[in-house]
């Protein structure tokens, strides 16, 4: 005997499968990294600085300064895979480039699984003798936060990237290759604030020699235990990818995963820009690095 279903109970299933399917993502959620106030001062801001940053047009919507109370914004997608990401934007430790390298990268990472994590780390700090000491112990709290909410977040602690563009490369590779001391002094609230399990590197520099672009600078090395990294760069965007390829080059000697991009034309400061060139497709060579280490496998 077949059983006839009600125009109200049809109507309801309708109802609830569209429900299903139209299931938005939880809204994005905001924590400070230092409640209780940061470990460090900011620097005075130099006239040198001010003018730079005027002249690049001051603060937007979509480009911040004078950033003083860090935060991260936490981008859950629907169907989380248990990998977190979090995303330094650049913006040269003056402001922070926080659309196209920040928001639509969340966005991106959202579309294949990763629970992105917006990092708004301090700034301006280029007036310091190391600009990314502050930015660097921002990244270091945000990867600890994160490791302490694994569980409520349903992250894998040990699947916390981290993603930087220019500066916020140079950010990325202080905490992944930097070892002997940690820059901030440990809180009893966030006890895992080691480097990230992966890095990528888009655009990022900084570790090469002032005068002699051919050599690293006097005390840098990639340690023994650096992790999995991802460089990605565009030949025409000046030392750059002198800067990756030697980086990469160090990986291969120690025989540690890496993958390097280098790509003709895109400058520097694509981001997720769409521009036409291969560089732009960036994003999916990246998911495809990820998923071949594995990290895009559900948790």
């Amino acid at each position: 005997m077949k059983l006839k279903r009600s125009p109200l109970v049809l109507g309801l299933l309708s109802l609830g499968f569209t429900i299903t399917l139209n299931a938005a993502p939880p809204e994005p959620t905001t924590l400070k990294l230092w409640p209780d106030g940061t470990p460090s001062p900011m620097p005075v801001k130099s006239e040198a600085t001010i003018k730079q940053i005027q002249s690049y047009g001051g603060a937007t919507p979509t480009r911040l300064t004078d950033i003083s109370d860090p935060t991260i914004t936490v981008y859950r997608p629907e169907k989380p895979n248990g990998t977190s990401v979090v995303v330094a934007p650049g913006g040269g430790f003056m402001f922070l480039s926080y659309s196209f390298e920040g928001t639509q990268v969340c966005e991106w990472l959202n579309s294949i699984g990763v629970t992105a994590v917006l990092l708004k780390y301090r700034t301006p700090t280029r007036d310091d003798a190391d600009p990314f000491t502050l930015p660097v112990q921002d990244a270091q709290r945000a990867m600890g936060l994160v490791r302490k909410h694994a569980s409520e977040w349903g992250l894998d602690p040990k699947r916390v990237g981290l993603l930087g563009f220019s500066a916020g490369g140079n950010l990325a590779g202080h905490a992944a290759w930097d070892r002997g001391t940690r820059t901030y002094e440990q809180k009893a609230d966030v006890d895992d604030a080691r480097g990230p399990d992966f890095v990528v590197f888009i655009y990022g520099g900084g570790f090469l020699d002032k005068t002699d672009k051919t050599k690293f600078r006097e005390g840098f090395s990639v340690p023994a235990d650096a992790p999995p990294a991802f460089f990605l760069v565009a030949h025409d965007d000046k030392t750059n990818p002198i800067e990756a390829t030697m980086l990469y080059l160090e990986y291969k000697k120690q025989n540690l995963p890496a993958e390097i991009h280098i790509c003709t034309k895109g400058g520097h400061g694509f981001g997720m820009r769409p521009a036409g060139n291969p560089i732009n497709d960036w994003p999916q060579r990246c998911a495809d690095w990820m998923r071949s280490m594995g990290w895009l496998e559900p948790r």
